[in-house]
Order: structure tokens, then C-alpha cells, then sequence
């Protein structure tokens, strides 16, 4: 029996390039501040400095600087680029956001069931003690038997 270098022979020997393993969660919440910062007029207006800079650059060439001419392909790249990446990210938070909204919903059908069900027992109590209160002598009850026993006897 043979483990060279490590390898154990009752398990299969993986194949390929391993990937570093990311944290689900480390990288969802990347992705929902990501997406709050996109849905932001800060960013709408550091993409719009961006590109007039960028635009100013390569058609005035201020400082010899023109690597990307008027069609601004390398731009157009970037912005492409940018979506490519933004989409799956927004998309992301999206989905955690739902798992956070359905985890919540469930807990107020939780929370909502127990309070129907403790306002149904109270109110069942609140019916028996009425009942139960219709049973008991009151004060004017016995007052007026025994003025009527009084009559009774005085005559």
C-alpha cells in the first residue's frame, strides 16, 4: 500500500485546478453594497465625471494623452465590461434581499397565527368568566331576596 505524496488510494485523486474558496456570504454582502452604491446619484455622477474626462482627454489630447480616438471603442470596452459585471452583482443582492423578505414574511405568519390564537383564548376566557359571572349572587341580587324575606316575615 502505497501513499505516496500524500494521496489516499481509497479516494478518487481530483483532476484539475483548484479554485480558491469564496465566502458566500463575505461576497453577497460585496454585492448588495455594490449594488446600493450603483443605484446612487454619487455614482451617476463620478461615471459622468469619468467620461467627460475621459471624452476631453482623447479629443482635446491634453498633456499628449489620446489613446482611445473618437469612436471610443476602448470606452465603449469598459462600459461593456462594467455591465457584464454589474448585472450578476445587482442580481445577487436581489436574490438575498428576497431570502431576507421571505425569512421575514415567515416570521410574521409566525408571529400573527400566535397572536390570533392567544386573542381566540382570551376570548373564550373572557366568555366563560362572563358566563360564570351570570351565575354568581350580586349585591343587589341578595339585597332584593332578602328585602323580600323581610316582607315575608313582617306579615
Amino acid at each position: 500500500m502505497t501513499e505516496a505524496r500524500g494521496r489516499r488510494l481509497d479516494q478518487p485523486a481530483e483532476r484539475g485546478m483548484r479554485l480558491p474558496r469564496l465566502d458566500a456570504d463575505v461576497f453577497g454582502k460585496f454585492a448588495e453594497t455594490f449594488a446600493r452604491f450603483m443605484g446612487t446619484a454619487r455614482f451617476i455622477l463620478y461615471m459622468t465625471v469619468f467620461v467627460i474626462v475621459w471624452i476631453l482627454l482623447n479629443v482635446v489630447g491634453i498633456w499628449g494623452l489620446h489613446w482611445d480616438p473618437y469612436p471610443f471603442i476602448l470606452l465603449n470596452l469598459f462600459f461593456s465590461t462594467q455591465a457584464s459585471y454589474a448585472a450578476p452583482l445587482i442580481l445577487l443582492a436581489q436574490n438575498r434581499q428576497a431570502d431576507r423578505d421571505k425569512l421575514s414574511l415567515d416570521e410574521d405568519r409566525r408571529r400573527a397565527t400566535a397572536q390570533k390564537a392567544d386573542t381566540e383564548y382570551l376570548a373564550r376566557e373572557i366568555a366563560s368568566l362572563r358566563i360564570a359571572l351570570g351565575e354568581v349572587a350580586t349585591r343587589d341580587f341578595i339585597r332584593s331576596e332578602l328585602a323580600k324575606l323581610l316582607e315575608e316575615q313582617r306579615k
